[in-house]
């Protein structure tokens, strides 16, 4: 497996994902290659113990959790007592409606929440989900956009960012659309990414 960490944290992102999920292509094993300090380096779980969370955090220096799997509030609230100084974020995911009360009980225990497009893995799909859902968005905790979003969304994703819907979007997470092959990143496409978000 190939990655190309460097190149892609040259490009200055805010954050930089990490997968620590076995039966994904992009389960990062091995080294990690110095990154600067201000780039947040989150790590992507899927499932797994507070025991391996914590080794992970504490190995690659993590400065955030996503959790892509079943993980409970209760989980949460946990894992956030076990290692304090850990950002976490709960991902859920959507096709073309979502019941926003399964946000209630994370909202104690998560610092952000990550929207994605349901799919048949927990993540890297390819597809985006209907962001209209996000019309609806009842609370006030800043969150992800994920799911499916490539150079071929930027119109879209620019329309999106001007809506009411977008005013508690952090940040937009981007993966499977941006590779030449798992875990391989196109630096291209993706500073033509940040170019155009960056023009807005």
């Amino acid at each position: 497996m190939k990655f190309n960490t460097a190149n892609v944290a040259a490009l200055q992102p805010d954050y930089l994902g990490f997968i620590f999920w076995e039966p994904s292509k992009r389960n990062f094993k091995g080294p990690l290659e110095a990154i600067p300090h201000h780039i947040k380096k989150v790590g992507v779980f899927v499932d797994a113990t507070i025991e391996e969370i914590s080794r992970k955090v504490e190995d690659y220096k993590l400065l955030a959790v996503q959790l892509h799997g079943h993980e409970s509030p209760e989980f949460c609230k946990a894992l956030k007592a076990k290692i304090n100084t850990i950002q976490i974020i709960k991902v859920f995911s959507i096709k073309d409606e979502f019941n926003f009360e399964t946000l209630e009980a994370y909202e104690e225990v998560a610092d952000f929440f990550l929207f994605d497009t349901k799919g048949k893995l927990p993540g890297g799909n390819g597809y985006t989900f209907n962001w209209d859902v996000l019309n609806n968005y009842p609370s006030k905790k800043p969150y992800f956009l994920s799911g499916g979003i490539g150079l071929e969304e930027i119109s879209k994703l620019e329309a999106f960012l001007k809506i009411p819907a977008s005013k508690y979007c952090h940040a937009i997470d981007v993966n499977s659309k941006f590779e030449t092959s798992p875990g391989l990143k196109d630096i291209d496409r993706l500073e033509q990414l940040i170019k155009n978000l960056k023009k807005n």
